[in-house]
C-alpha cells in the first residue's frame, strides 16, 4: 500500500460519509476496517477503521476531508 496515503481513522459513521463524498467526485478510497474483519473471524477488536486514497487523488480529497473535519467538530 506504498502508493496509498491514510487521510483518516475515526468513527464508523464518519468513514461511510467519507467515502461516499470521495465517490461521489470520482475517488475509490480504500477501507480497512480491522474490527469488522475480526468480528467475521470470531475475534474482537478494538482498532478505528481508516480510510486511504491514493497519492495522486489526495489534492483533489483533501477539500473533502476538510469540510467533514469541519461538520463533525462542529
Amino acid at each position: 500500500m506504498t502508493d496509498y496515503i491514510k487521510i483518516f481513522e475515526g468513527d464508523f459513521i464518519i468513514v461511510q460519509l467519507l467515502k461516499s463524498r470521495l465517490e461521489d467526485v470520482g475517488i475509490n478510497p480504500v477501507i480497512k476496517d480491522e474490527n469488522e474483519s475480526g468480528r467475521l473471524g470470531g475475534f474482537a477488536g478494538s482498532r478505528l477503521p481508516e480510510v486511504y486514497v491514493h497519492k495522486s487523488e489526495l489534492e483533489k480529497a483533501t477539500p473533502i476531508i476538510e469540510a467533514i473535519k469541519s461538520e463533525t467538530e462542529a
